[in-house]
């Protein structure tokens, strides 16, 4: 039989509103991406190329570790 870790009931509801944020922060950056994507798609249609910085590699500091097991 394996040993299983226990959470406190508020330590879990603390780990569950922090993975809903970093849920919600993902879903952020991606809607970001794809504005900025649609932004220089319409500035090349009209012969001027905006400038857009964009980070293929977008990294989210991951605070719900636990969860993701």
């Amino acid at each position: 039989m394996t040993n299983r870790v226990t959470y406190a009931p508020q330590d879990f509801q603390k780990m569950c509103k922090q993975a809903e944020r970093d849920h919600e922060t993902k879903k952020l950056a991606l809607l970001m991406e794809r504005v900025k994507r649609q932004i220089a798609e319409r500035g090349s249609s009209d012969g001027t190329v905006p400038t857009v910085h964009a980070d293929a590699t977008l990294r989210l500091p991951s605070r719900s570790v636990p969860l993701e097991r």
